[in-house]
């Protein structure tokens, strides 16, 4: 016992110095003005708290987490270091397990290439697992990476914890009361519904598998544009998890010791957790580890019977047993009273491809006499074939009504596929009547074309065109990128029809075409066109142009007569030489001339 105590001690005076450095380094960082309630999370007006859709509806749903601290013997020693149970026990408080380690760096390397921006270390997850689940229980895992057995937080049923009631009808938690926070990294099934990812490829997205849970993780921290390499962002990320500052600075702590260094371990053979944030919340109650049944409420013990009270006078010395008072009952809370939503003003839903929607989705909840209920969650997801998202990157998006009972949904983001699709606003843990609102994607269009360059394209019959046609796209005075345009020689200004002669291009096989469909302009609006070429018919010819939008550009195009070929000189018609001597006009060989006497 006493050696027991002995280690407690060590562990508790090296975490405390842990702590405190990571604390002192946070300091520089930590927002002037920050306040904090009893339970250690920072309060709404805190300036350096995540945005209103992270903080109300937390990964966690803020559930208690572990509070262990890292210990202060080298992240990296040998797994044989040190002898006995003590070497093994400062292998398994430093260590990750083998899999799980796995499945942090597998899903680093996908947000990576999924969002590049968001700079994720494995090490921030590694951090949050611990907190959140001792790395999955000590690494407890089968092949796959499933947890052996469920990892389940207390209930949320608002008796020491958050009130949440029951989203997924028990499917992941098996309660169809509260929801419970679910599997390694601790997500509440209200969150996991729109969180999950497939992070093994296995077509399933378990929140009990560490693959599954470590991805979706990633993703729910890169939601919001944030960059982990910015300290401010970082904060961020972290109290959207669970608002909590302690559980800020545990996590800070985790994470600067895994970046001085981890080794993997065996699976299964990691340090249990020990302590709970929820300890001091429920004094004289031990905490229950993840996975088992939470503990009873003070005042209303399990297995156990309530002490008889000493005999009290005049009833004979017979003890006597004093009555339990039922708990009171909780009172309705502000997502109790909602009857059904209402559409709050939102205009038309309209966007062009790769462009953000102007208007933004309103919704406002009400109760049954039409009263404006604050402080709900609101949840929009995005339904239908589509590829647009929320500003983010994510399909769904939950929002707290403000006073006036108002949830405005983040900024939509139109995708490259056309069409129509639906925004659904339901609410966070009632089944009421809630609000489809219709949305448009377009095609990209441009409403202006512009040739390239001054002179107009020439050529002579029969040959090329020395230089492609180039033209730009623009949408209201800006590049229009990726704009769809058509391209055919016309017969003439007034007649559409496709020409049947003069200049051409060729298709894949070599043979001359004179419309040709599928081009795009570039991020820039430029367009260069294939080489053109000419058949032996000279004259003045048009091409056209269009784009969605309505831009037309008819570009001139001249071919100009082949040069007429040189005469070549006739042998018939050649005169005869002359086989005459040229007369001589030397006076001594002249016989006219007679020589004077």
């Amino acid at each position: 016992m006493a050696a027991h105590i002995g280690r407690r001690l060590r562990k508790g005076a090296a975490t405390t110095a842990v702590a405190a450095a990571a604390v002192a380094a946070l300091s520089a960082s930590q927002a002037p003005g920050a306040t904090v309630d009893d339970q250690g999370r920072q309060s709404t007006g805190d300036a350096t708290s995540a945005p209103d859709t992270a903080a109300d509806d937390s990964a966690t749903g803020n559930s208690p987490y572990y509070t262990d601290l890292p210990p202060l013997n080298s992240p990296n020693p040998s797994p044989s270091a040190g002898s006995g149970d003590a070497g093994d026990q400062r292998a398994g408080e430093a260590g990750i397990p083998a899999t799980v380690l796995d499945a942090y760096k597998q899903a680093e390397a996908t947000l990576r290439e999924k969002k590049p921006g968001c700079n994720l270390p494995w090490q921030l997850l590694a951090a949050i697992g611990k907190v959140e689940s001792g790395q999955a229980r000590g690494g407890r895992v089968t092949a796959d990476g499933t947890t052996v057995t469920p990892i389940l937080g207390p209930q949320l049923d608002g008796n020491g914890f958050a009130l949440i009631r029951d989203t997924d009808n028990g499917a992941y938690d098996g309660n169809r009361m509260y929801d419970q926070a679910v599997g390694p990294m601790q997500f509440i099934p209200s969150t996991w519904d729109w969180a999950g990812r497939d992070g093994n490829g296995d077509g399933r997205k378990d929140p009990n598998n560490i693959y599954d849970a470590a991805l979706a993780a990633g993703h729910y921290l890169c939601r919001f544009d944030w960059d982990l390499s910015q300290q401010g962002d970082l904060r961020k990320a972290i109290l959207s998890y669970n608002n909590s500052t302690d559980y800020l600075n545990t996590v800070l702590s985790w994470l600067e010791f895994y970046r001085r260094g981890t080794h993997e371990i065996p699976d299964g053979t990691g340090a249990l957790p020990v302590d709970r944030s929820d300890d001091t919340a429920r004094p004289g109650v031990t905490p229950s580890a993840p996975g088992t049944t939470p503990p009873a409420r003070p005042g209303k013990p399990s297995g156990s019977r309530p002490s008889p009270s000493p005999a009290a006078p005049g009833n004979g010395g017979s003890p006597s047993t004093p009555p339990v008072t039922p708990p009171p009952a909780t009172p309705p809370t502000p997502t109790d009273t909602v009857h059904h939503l209402e559409d709050a003003g939102t205009g038309t839903l309209t966007a062009m491809a790769g462009h953000t929607f102007a208007e933004r989705v309103s919704t406002r909840a009400e109760t049954e006499a039409g009263k404006a209920v604050a402080k709900v969650r609101i949840r929009f997801t995005l339904v239908g074939d589509t590829d647009t998202t929320f500003t983010g990157g994510e399909t769904v998006a939950t929002v707290t009504t403000d006073a006036s009972g108002v949830a405005v949904a983040p900024a939509l983001q139109a995708g490259e596929r056309t069409g129509a699709f639906a925004v659904q606003a339901a609410v966070v843990g009632r089944s009421v009547k809630g609000v489809p609102y219709r949305a448009t994607v377009t095609a990209r269009a441009a409403d202006a074309l512009a040739l390239a360059g001054e002179k107009e394209p020439t050529c002579v019959a029969g040959g090329e065109f020395a230089e492609p046609v180039q033209v730009k796209a623009t949408y209201r005075g800006e590049a229009a990128g990726k704009v769809a345009v058509t391209a055919t020689l016309v017969t003439s200004a007034d007649d559409p029809a496709e020409n049947d002669k003069g200049p051409y291009f060729k298709d894949a096989d070599g043979k001359a075409v004179r419309s040709l469909t599928g081009l795009k302009t570039d991020a820039d609006g430029q367009l260069t066109l294939p080489k053109l070429y000419a058949d032996d018919t000279a004259g003045t010819f048009l091409l056209r142009l269009t784009t969605a939008g309505g831009a037309t550009l008819d570009v001139k195009l001249t071919v100009e007569p082949a040069a007429a070929p040189s005469p070549e000189p006739d042998p018939s018609t050649d005169p005869a030489p002359s086989t005459d001597p040229a007369p001589s006009t030397d006076p001594s060989t002249d016989p006219s001339e007679t020589p004077a006497a």
